[in-house]
C-alpha cells in the first residue's frame, strides 16, 4: 500500500512536466505556423516569384569625364519592359533571381544545394510545402554540371533537375579597343563559354572565335569591313535557347577605316615627330599593339610640348570624325597633360592646366597603358567645352601634341603613345 502511494506521488509530478513539454512543443509549432512533416521530402516544382522582361538588346549610353575617359552604361528601354506571370513554373534559373520551391515535408529542411554549392534560405519564409531562395552569383553554371537542386531534411534527401543559366556575355576588360583586318583581340569578363558566334553589330561582319573559356574570349577580326566603330553582338546558348543574343557595351574601332597618326608600328598619313626635346618619335622600347610606339620625353622641371606634325598635305576639317582615340603609357607618377593643336583654342603652345578647357585635360596614370576616347565637336563653331574642337581656328590642322606643366617629383619622364587615330 505504501509503495502504491509513492508511485502515485511520482505520477503526480511527471504529469505536469509532460504537460509543460507538450505546451512548449505546441508553441514551437505555432510559432512556425505549421507542423513539419516526418516523411521523406519531395519537390513538385520550382517557380519564379516574378521576373521582368526587357528588350533583348539594351540601349547604350556613353558619357565622358572631364579628361575624356569613356564610360558606357546599359540603359534598359523601360517602355518595352513587361512583368512575366507570377509563380511561373521553370526548370532553369538565372543568377541572382528569386525562386519558390514547392513540395512536401520541407519544414525540417537543414540544407539546400545547387550544383553542389550551399544556398541560403530564410526559414521565416518557408512552410512544410514551400521554400523561397535566391540563386547566388557563385553557383557554377558552365556545363557539364549536376544541374540539380538537392534538399536535405531531418527525414531524407530529394534531388530535382534544375539548370542554372549562364549570364549574358559581359566584358569587363579588353586587350584592345582598336583592330585592323585579321588582327586579334581578347575579351575578359564572364559568360563567354556559352558564346557560339560574334558579329560586328554595325555591319553584321562575322568574327572568328579563336579561343574561349568562361572568363576569356579571343576573336579574330574580319578580313575586310566597312565599320568605323561598332559594338559586338554575341549569340549564345541559354538553357534550351541556343540563339540568345546580347550586345556589348564596349565599342571597337576599325583603324583600317580611320584617319591614323600612328598605327601598325609607324607614323601614318605623312605625320612625323614634332617634339621639343628627345629622345622622341618612334620607339621599340614599349608598344601597346605590335612592336613600336611614339616616345615622348619630358625633362625634369621643364614646361614643354611633345607631339607630332603633318606639314603637308595636313588634315582638313571633316564633320564626320567623332572621336580622337589613343593609348598612352604613363611615366613614374600620374600626370595631367593638356592636349594642344595648332588650330585648337590656345594653339600649339603652353596652355596651362588652369587655362585649358575640359576636353583638353588628359590624366595619365603612372606606368600603365590607358585608353582615351575623346569626343570631337560636331562643328568648328561649337562652344561645348566638354568636346574637343580640334579645328576651332581653321582648317587644315597640322599639329597635335601634349603639354606638361612642370612635374611631380621633379624627375625625367618618358611616356609612350600608340594607335593614335581620328574615328568616324
Amino acid at each position: 500500500m505504501k509503495k502504491e502511494i509513492q508511485l502515485s506521488k511520482i505520477y503526480y509530478w511527471i504529469l505536469p512536466v509532460l504537460a509543460i513539454f507538450s505546451i512548449a512543443s505546441c508553441k514551437k509549432d505555432s510559432s512556425l505556423g505549421y507542423t513539419p512533416g516526418t516523411g521523406a521530402p519531395t519537390i513538385s516544382a520550382v517557380k519564379t516569384v516574378s521576373k521582368s522582361v526587357a528588350d533583348t538588346v539594351a540601349q547604350l549610353q556613353s558619357t565622358y569625364s572631364s579628361s575624356g575617359v569613356l564610360t558606357v552604361d546599359t540603359v534598359i528601354n523601360t517602355q518595352h519592359r513587361t512583368i512575366a506571370a507570377f509563380d511561373s513554373t521553370t526548370v532553369t534559373g538565372a543568377l541572382g533571381n528569386i525562386y519558390i520551391l514547392n513540395g512536401t515535408n520541407l519544414g525540417s529542411t537543414t540544407k539546400l544545394t545547387i550544383n553542389g554549392v550551399n544556398v541560403y534560405f530564410n526559414r521565416g519564409l518557408m512552410s512544410d510545402n514551400s521554400l523561397i531562395f535566391t540563386i547566388p552569383t557563385t553557383i557554377p553554371y558552365v556545363q557539364p554540371q549536376p544541374n540539380a537542386i538537392v534538399i536535405t531534411t531531418l527525414h531524407g534527401t530529394v534531388t530535382y533537375k534544375f539548370t542554372i543559366l549562364p549570364p549574358p556575355p559581359t566584358i569587363t576588360a579588353v586587350s584592345d579597343f582598336d583592330f585592323v583586318a585579321n588582327s586579334q583581340i581578347t575579351l575578359f569578363g564572364k559568360g563567354f563559354a556559352a558564346v557560339s558566334a560574334v558579329k560586328l553589330r554595325a555591319t553584321s561582319d562575322a568574327l572568328t572565335i579563336v579561343a574561349q573559356n568562361d572568363s576569356t574570349l579571343t576573336l579574330k577580326m574580319p578580313a575586310a569591313s566597312t565599320a568605323t566603330e561598332s559594338t559586338l553582338l554575341f549569340t549564345y546558348t541559354s538553357g534550351a535557347n541556343n540563339a540568345a543574343q546580347t550586345a556589348s557595351t564596349a565599342s571597337f574601332n576599325d583603324l583600317d577605316n580611320a584617319y591614323t597618326i600612328f598605327a601598325n608600328d609607324s607614323f601614318q598619313n605623312s605625320w612625323g615627330d614634332n617634339s621639343w626635346s628627345g629622345p622622341s618619335g618612334k620607339s621599340t622600347k614599349a608598344s601597346h599593339s605590335g612592336t613600336a610606339s611614339i616616345a615622348a620625353s619630358y625633362p625634369a622641371g621643364a614646361w614643354q610640348i611633345e607631339g607630332w606634325a603633318n606639314w603637308y598635305p595636313s588634315f582638313p576639317y571633316d564633320a564626320s570624325y567623332k572621336y580622337l582615340t589613343f593609348w598612352v603609357k604613363g611615366g613614374t607618377v600620374t600626370h595631367t597633360l593638356v592636349l594642344v593643336g595648332d588650330k585648337m583654342k590656345g594653339g600649339y603652345g603652353q596652355v596651362q592646366n588652369a587655362n585649358a578647357y575640359a576636353a583638353q585635360l588628359v590624366t595619365v596614370p603612372a606606368n600603365v597603358w590607358t585608353y582615351f576616347k575623346i569626343p570631337l565637336a560636331p562643328s568648328q563653331s561649337s562652344t561645348d567645352l566638354t568636346l574637343l574642337n580640334y579645328w576651332a581656328n581653321g582648317s587644315p590642322a597640322q599639329q597635335l601634341g601634349f603639354f606638361l606643366q612642370g612635374q611631380n617629383g621633379d624627375v625625367n619622364e618618358t611616356m609612350y603613345f600608340d594607335e593614335v587615330a581620328f574615328i568616324k
